[in-house]
């Protein structure tokens, strides 16, 4: 498995907690940044070195913004776009060639609740992680007869160290959780479960699908 951020530090002791728990050649750190092509290629070019083929991929990276229309400069619009619109369809594009040598695969891209529904601010998020949504379906008609599969997750709250840096004042937190039929958030590895489903054989007639992980908020 090859995992990529821009954060290299932090990237390499996950490396390195996930090779000391299933072994020392199970992962391998490459520098990412998923606005830059060539890094998506140099990474897919590792996989396929280190580890004989793609299978997977999933397009995690994401960045958020909870300004409204109006509030939000073109700076940080470009910033929000190029990290998760921009990322995703550059991540996809190296990708497929690399699946379709290998026969096959699942590309599983991260998208949101806040893609599916709209809300007071987070225009620069929501217009991204929509845009991730269409993306997913267009790859998955065009990609379907090479037997690569691509599917959305739309997470709700989750309770991750992006949630924790964006500062939300506890009582918005709190209205999250009372929007959430389960009255909880929830922990980074109930997506990432979902993320392994969409990834094996026993999703192998799912693809252009859009899982939603949100605790029954948009159900609401």
């Amino acid at each position: 498995m090859v995992i990529g951020d821009v954060r290299d530090e932090l990237m390499r002791q996950t490396a390195v907690a996930i090779n000391a728990q299933h072994g020392a050649n199970t992962v391998r750190a490459v520098h990412l940044d998923v606005t830059r092509a060539q890094d998506w290629r140099a990474a897919v070019e590792s996989c396929e070195r280190e580890f004989g083929g793609l299978d997977t991929l999933v397009n995690n990276a994401g960045i958020a913004n909870m300004k409204g229309l109006e509030e939000t400069s073109e700076e940080e619009w470009d910033a929000v776009v190029n990290v998760n619109q921009k990322g995703v369809w550059l991540g996809m594009k190296a990708a497929v060639p690399a699946m379709r040598r290998r026969g096959g695969g699942s590309i599983i891209n991260i998208s949101s609740v806040f893609g599916l529904i709209g809300s007071t601010g987070s225009t620069a998020y929501h217009g991204s992680k929509g845009a991730v949504r269409l993306l997913t379906k267009a790859a998955a008609v065009q990609y379907g007869p090479d037997k690569i599969r691509v599917n959305s997750i739309h997470p709700g709250l989750i309770l991750t160290p992006m949630v924790a840096e964006a500062a939300i004042p506890q009582t918005e937190l709190d209205s999250l959780v009372k929007l959430t039929p389960l009255r909880r958030g929830a922990q980074p590895e109930e997506v990432g479960w979902c993320a392994v489903f969409l990834a094996s054989e026993e999703a192998s007639f799912v693809t252009g699908s859009e899982l939603v992980v949100d605790g029954g908020w948009t159900a609401a």
